[in-house]
C-alpha cells in the first residue's frame, strides 16, 4: 500500500512539474536580450542597459575607423564583456598618422590576426580610471595589456601618458573605461 501511495505521489509531482515547465495556460515573454543565431554577445540588442565600450565607440563618428578595425579583427565580443576593462581608444586622426595604405592593408582578411594583436595592445583587462593611472604613474608601474605587452604610465605636466601617448579624454562605460588617444599604440613583437 505504501508503494502505491509513493508511486501516486511521485506521478502527481511529475505531472505538476511538467505543467509548470510547459508554461501552463499563460506563457510569459522572455525579457533577456538575445543575439541573432550564430552571433556573439556584441550582436545582442539591449536598449535598457548602460552603454559598453563597443556601443560608445559605435555611437561616435570620431571612432569610425576604430570600429571598422574592431569588426575586421573579429574582436567585438571582447569589448562587450562585463569587464572590467580599460580601452585606450584611438580616434580617426590616430589612424591617419599611419603610413598611407596601412589601415587598408590591416583590415584585409589575411591580416586579421595581426590587426587583432594591435588592437589588443589598446586594451588593459582591468579597471583603470584616470585617478588610478595617476597613482600608477607616481609609483612607476606599467600596465599589462591584452596583447601581453606592458605600457609605461607617466604623469607629465599637462596630462597622463600611456605608452608615450597622451590621454585626451576619459569616459566611463558599463564595463570599464575608455581613454581617448590620438596615436596608435603599436605593440612590440
Amino acid at each position: 500500500m505504501k508503494n502505491i501511495i509513493r508511486t501516486c505521489s511521485l506521478l502527481a509531482l511529475l505531472a505538476l512539474f511538467a505543467v509548470s515547465c510547459n508554461g501552463g495556460a499563460g506563457k510569459q515573454e522572455s525579457t533577456v536580450p538575445t543575439a541573432p543565431l550564430g552571433k556573439g554577445q556584441s550582436a545582442v540588442q539591449d536598449d535598457e542597459s548602460a552603454a559598453n565600450a563597443l556601443q560608445v565607440a559605435k555611437s561616435l563618428e570620431d571612432f569610425s575607423t576604430l570600429v571598422v578595425a574592431i569588426e575586421a579583427a573579429g574582436v567585438e565580443d571582447a569589448l562587450v564583456n562585463a569587464g572590467p576593462l580599460t580601452v585606450f581608444a584611438p580616434i580617426n586622426a590616430a589612424f591617419e598618422k599611419l603610413p598611407a595604405g596601412t589601415v587598408e592593408s590591416l583590415v584585409k582578411p589575411e591580416n586579421k590576426a595581426k590587426l587583432a594583436f594591435i588592437l589588443k595592445n589598446h586594451v588593459a583587462p582591468a579597471n583603470f580610471p584616470i585617478k588610478q593611472l595617476k597613482k600608477d604613474a607616481r609609483k612607476g608601474r606599467k600596465l599589462y595589456m591584452a596583447s601581453g605587452n606592458y605600457l609605461e604610465v607617466e604623469h607629465r605636466e599637462d596630462a597622463i601618458y600611456v605608452g608615450g601617448v597622451k590621454i585626451l579624454k576619459t569616459v566611463q562605460v558599463s564595463n570599464g573605461w575608455i581613454h581617448v588617444i590620438d596615436t596608435i599604440l603599436l605593440p612590440t613583437e
